[in-house]
């Protein structure tokens, strides 16, 4: 178990630590939502979340299988509903991998990013679109 510690500072912005490392990040609600903008919003996080999970997996099996992965790049580009209630509805993920696609590995490593924890922990409603660039 990790506990992470927030505090509400007002104006619509938090300060968490991290429990057992002590780094901290603030938050800040989002322009189109009466925030200033000026840090991650709660949802960037969850963005931020899977495109780190989905490294963070991948590498484990990268280390694994001794591939070089170095340089794979990940952007997640959030979208928000505009029904109610307010939600993320589709996060579009883009992976730019730093080895040709006819790699032996490339379904495995294709499943170790799919299959990571926060992938798994999003809701069905949440539409993931994956977009795989091989080098």
């Amino acid at each position: 178990m990790v506990s992470i510690h927030l505090q509400y500072q007002g104006g619509l912005r938090c300060f968490a630590t991290h429990e057992p490392s002590g780094n901290t990040i603030s938050t800040d609600a989002p322009l189109d939502n009466n925030g200033r903008g000026e840090a991650f919003s709660p949802t960037d996080l969850v963005a931020t979340a899977l495109g780190a999970c989905m490294a963070t997996v991948m590498g484990i099996v990268a280390e694994r299988k001794e591939i070089k992965l170095e340089g794979l790049r990940i952007e997640v580009r959030k979208h928000m509903s505009e029904d109610v209630p307010r939600r993320i509805s589709k996060l579009d993920i883009d992976l730019h991998m730093p080895l040709p696609a006819s790699h032996p590995e490339r379904k495995l490593l294709e499943s170790a990013a799919r299959g990571c924890p926060v992938h798994h922990s999003l809701h069905p409603d949440i539409e993931t679109v994956f977009n795989w660039s091989w080098n």
